[in-house]
């Protein structure tokens, strides 16, 4: 389907109130943090989204797609990259890349050779062709799955859970998929990810509790934020890289 718009209608917290949030619209481009301490409904409401709650989940809250409540789950709506990515098929990459590829109907290139690329500038340690799929780290598997969710799948929705616990790229990731006009919930504890996005849905008590757009003020802290995140991606790639950290040369930022 085409999809214009998504809009998630408030539905209750777990005590019953009805949430103070009653609506949230999302075109393709937009990217909604969902942020909140642990337990307060995160990934509940991810999964209101993956399986389009009709009044019909603890919730009650109800997804509509372009508006309306949609009669049949769309095929291929969604993508998700929950915090537990595991495969069990028993192949290698560049087989289960093909194959994803074929099934889309996507044929004319090197997909695998394409895939990688990209799934590449998300991890530490490269991913070869040949590699089995039950072999890959965690990393690996999920710059993998990113990269594939980017590329190949059609899907219009992305849900990503805590991404920054994958020891990935977490702006190349987001860049990624937010480039190619996909609508992009991320449930994260990341300021920075957090502050990636134009707006960001706090949950209190598994509801909806506050909107807010990022302003000006907001935007410098992201700024900010950035450059300390970047020193600290600096170090952790030096000393997993089996390296000791310069005595001079520390990247600073005021």
């Amino acid at each position: 389907m085409s999809l214009k718009s998504l809009s998630i209608l408030a539905g209750r917290g777990r005590g019953g109130e009805t949430e103070d949030i009653p609506r949230i619209d999302l075109a393709p481009g937009d990217t909604l943090a969902v942020v909140g301490p642990t337990g307060s409904g995160k990934s509940e409401l991810l999964s209101d989204i993956e399986q389009l709650a009709d009044g019909d989940t603890p919730s009650g809250r109800r997804i509509l797609l372009n508006g309306e409540v949609p009669d049949r789950m769309p095929l291929g709506l969604v993508a998700t990259l929950s915090q537990r990515t595991n495969f069990v098929i028993d192949t290698d990459v560049s087989t289960f890349i093909s194959t994803h590829a074929a099934c889309m109907g996507k044929v004319a290139e090197d997909w695998p050779g394409t895939v990688l690329v990209l799934a590449n500038t998300l991890c530490g340690e490269p991913i070869q062709r040949r590699d089995p799929l039950q072999g890959l780290s965690g990393g690996q598997t999920r710059a993998l799955m990113i990269a594939d969710i980017a590329l190949i799948s059609d899907a219009p929705v992305i849900l990503l859970d805590e991404l920054e616990n994958a020891g990935i790229d977490k702006h190349a990731a987001i860049a990624a998929l937010a480039d190619r006009g996909k609508i992009i919930l991320t449930a994260t504890h990341d300021p920075v990810l957090v502050l990636m996005g134009r707006r960001r849905v706090v949950m209190r008590g598994g509801a909806m509790s506050r909107l807010h757009v990022l302003d000006a003020s907001e935007t410098a802290w992201q700024a900010h934020l950035s450059e300390l995140d970047e020193v600290f991606q600096f170090a952790r790639n030096i000393l997993r890289g089996g390296e000791r950290l310069p005595a001079k040369g520390l990247p600073c930022h005021t």
